[in-house]
């Protein structure tokens, strides 16, 4: 099958509005049978037929019958095992045919499955405790990742494991939950002596207790890390992890609020400033982690949380530094003169900020600009006109637009007149072509271009849209099966 008939056939599959008799006709098409799973309007001859086929994709995204979530949990196919465990109609465990679920798979003989139990905060807290004990160490370590608020006897079952990969990921620098678990002072000392756990503990130290030299001298850069987000750190050991070698050492001490600001202007040089070479008496390995230290110190700089600044933002109102000026503006109590510099500040990321806090709405021109100007860190769907909506004036002005980004604005208006809306449907961009599938305005001739375009992604957008003409739908199928 071509790739344009398979975006074609996938758009129908995701179409809210394709009726029963063609999911019948596509469930013979094998590329469509995992999209259409994600239906939830489909009938028990059809979830059936896809249950002989695409298992996994029906215990994962399928709202099942008891009888047939008790089938997929004994299924031999453990990926399917997997895909039952994740799916979110598992929500009410109370329910006594969930529970009996949840026991069986808490039960399953792949370690694999019961990682996934793990991992779900939809899992009852009794079987859930219960795997602090699992035979498998990577099931006790995911267990210590995502369960941040798990009771403290099961952390400290966690934090005292026998498997060092089990300690290191419940006394660890990152989880895959918020708020991050505090480990019991107890259990503090033996987790600093622990080479796993060290950095994890750092930041819960007691510094009238603890050896904070030797810390500050650790050959691990993260031990170092950890300890410089210490609060109650002394200015003398701060002063030396700020002249730290690796820069994301020097940016947790950038970030500190009894950091001066002589020190602070310095660190921020340090870390955007382009990387001076090693010298001859480092090696290659350690010259690359440098390297790439201060690559990540750089895009972290970016995104740095600076609580402190927000409770307290006029001081640093003219901070030459943005990171700070855009912890200021995350402020929701400005003064409205504050604001207005803010939202003016040549940094884009800053005047967003200060949109977000802003308890008014943003005005036409400055909404425009703050998305005209965004540059994500990463790629992300996400846009400053989803918050801060343009009138109807603004989008249809965009539409003609030289930058296409800014064009596919003008699609978000409903009601946009057809001469911009068919021009829009053959613009020289696929992104602007393939937003355009999805508006509910076109006629059944525009309909027929858009399935035809040359982008098998347009394809597919034009056969997911709802306001598709049944008709065309009917053709696309006619086409395929010939």
């Amino acid at each position: 099958m071509s790739d344009a008939r398979y975006e074609l056939l996938a758009g129908l599959a995701e179409n809210p509005a394709l009726p029963t008799d063609l999911v019948d006709r596509l469930l013979d098409h094998p590329g469509s049978r995992r999209t259409l799973a994600g239906r939830q309007d489909l009938t028990e001859p059809q979830v059936a037929r896809l249950l002989a086929h695409v298992p996994t994709s029906v215990a994962l995204k399928q709202r099942l019958p008891a009888a047939v979530r008790r089938r997929l949990a004994d299924h031999p196919d453990v990926w399917v095992r997997i895909s039952l465990a994740n799916n979110a109609d598992l929500a009410d465990s109370a329910a006594p045919e969930i529970r009996d679920l949840f026991e069986r798979l808490a039960a399953d003989p792949a370690p694999e499955v019961r990682k996934e139990l793990a991992q779900s905060d939809r899992t009852p807290a009794d079987l859930r405790a219960r795997l602090a004990h699992d035979p498998a160490p990577d099931v006790r370590a995911a267990l210590a990742q995502w369960w941040t608020t798990a009771p403290e006897p099961v952390r400290r079952t966690l934090l005292t494991d026998p498997e060092g990969s089990v300690r290191a990921a419940a006394c660890a620098t990152y989880f895959c939950r918020l708020p991050h678990p505090v480990p019991p002072a107890d259990l503090v000392p033996a987790l600093l002596a622990d080479p796993l756990t060290r950095a994890g503990a750092a930041p819960h130290c007691d510094p009238d207790t603890t050896d904070l030299e030797r810390l500050a001298a650790d050959p691990d850069p993260d031990v170092r890390r950890a300890l410089a987000t210490h609060p109650g750190l002394p200015a003398a050991i701060r002063d030396r992890l700020a002249a730290d070698p690796r820069a994301l050492v020097r940016l947790a001490v950038l970030a500190r609020p009894d950091t001066p600001a002589a020190d602070r202007t310095a660190l921020h040089d340090s870390i955007t400033e382009p990387l001076e070479p090693p010298g001859e008496d480092v090696d290659e390995e350690t010259a690359i982690e440098i390297d790439i230290d201060h690559f990540g110190a750089g895009i972290e700089l970016r995104m740095l949380h600076l609580p402190w600044v927000t409770a307290d933002p006029l001081p640093h109102l003219d901070s030459p530094h943005p990171v700070f000026r855009r912890a200021a503006a995350a402020s929701p109590d400005l003064p409205a003169e504050a604001r207005a510099r803010l939202l003016a500040d040549p940094d884009n990321e800053v005047a967003l900020a200060a949109a977000r806090s802003s308890p008014d709405p943003i005005d036409p021109a400055t909404a425009e600009r703050l998305d005209r100007e965004h540059r994500p860190v990463k790629r992300m769907r996400w846009r400053p006109a989803d918050t801060h909506p343009l009138p109807v004036e603004t989008l249809r002005r965009l539409a003609d637009d030289p930058v296409p980004r800014m064009r596919l604005l003008a699609l978000r208006d409903p009601d946009l007149p057809a001469t911009l809306l068919e021009r829009l449907a053959a613009d020289p961009d696929p992104t602007v072509r393939c937003t355009a599938a999805s508006h509910p305005a076109h006629t059944p001739a525009t309909f027929r271009a858009l399935l035809d375009d040359p982008s098998p992604a347009v394809q597919r957008a034009a056969a997911a849209n709802p306001a598709l003409p049944v008709e065309e739908m009917r053709a696309v199928l006619d086409a395929a099966a010939r």
